[in-house]
């Protein structure tokens, strides 16, 4: 589906702003936002309107279209034809970056061609936009990486595929990482901070420079004096918090 074209005319004269209203009338897809006569007027209007093309008077009370489009952040700025009376301002009008000039008078067939242009523009200008958006996604997506479900260690000659819900703490064991699942425990050669980019940092806090829980698995936390917790699990297991990471472990905790 074609997006509709949301346009503004700007033009002191009333005779001008009727042409241009008749003229947009025969062209499918526009809806014009507002007609202005001023320059004041006309900056407002585009700053909140946010029109995508901007029919622009050269000469209008208050100024010019020049000292208009000076003062539209480049963000905001809409497709500009400038229609005028005056074919002095072309180079001008051109220099800031005017998609076309319209000189008065204009037939039918000339400012059709003008709409042709900007229907190209727009349709350009909303393909790279829709680029730009995809490729921020995927360049979150790769510095994002899926949180593992299950881990894959090999033990005693075996394969295990372990869960990671299974999970109830891990801890660094010089250049292992000791996991453990109830009575049973793990070792597999890995840091503890490789490890932990491996999972979910919604499920998994580090709590310890050594140590990393599964909250799942937290059944109570006991402060103590010097201002660490002790992480009391559901198998009975108690682990220290140092203070350092005190403050992850509650808004963990407070945002499940």
């Amino acid at each position: 589906m074609t997006k509709t074209i949301g346009a503004l005319i700007a033009d002191d004269e009333r005779l001008a702003r009727e042409k241009l209203r008749l003229l947009l009338s025969n062209e499918p897809g526009i809806h014009i936002l507002a007609e202005c006569a001023d320059v004041g007027d006309t900056l407002t209007q585009v700053l909140e309107r946010k029109p995508d093309l901007l029919f622009l008077d050269v000469q209008m009370p208050g100024g010019d279209g020049f000292e208009v489009l000076k003062q539209i952040p480049a963000e905001a700025l809409p497709v500009v034809v400038f229609t005028t009376a005056y074919d002095q301002y072309a180079i001008r009008a051109f220099e800031a970056n005017a998609l076309d000039y319209l000189l008065k008078p204009f037939d039918e067939e000339r400012f059709h061609r003008t709409l042709e242009r900007v229907r190209k523009e727009l349709a350009k200008a909303r393909d790279f936009d829709l680029r730009d958006r995809l490729l921020e996604f995927l360049a979150n997506s790769r510095g994002k990486p899926k949180a593992e479900r299950r881990l894959v260690i090999k033990t005693g000659g075996r394969v295990v595929f372990l869960e990671v819900d299974e999970i109830d703490w891990l801890e660094a064991a010089a250049n292992y990482v000791q996991i453990n699942v109830g009575k049973t425990f793990y070792l597999i050669r890995e840091s503890i901070t490789g490890l932990m980019g491996k999972l979910d940092p919604a499920q998994f806090v580090r709590i310890h420079r050594s140590i990393i829980v599964n909250l799942r698995m937290i059944k109570e936390l006991q402060p103590c004096n010097s201002g660490e917790y002790i992480v009391v699990l559901k198998n009975g297991k108690e682990l220290s918090c140092s203070r350092s990471y005190r403050g992850e472990l509650q808004q963990l905790i407070e945002s499940m």
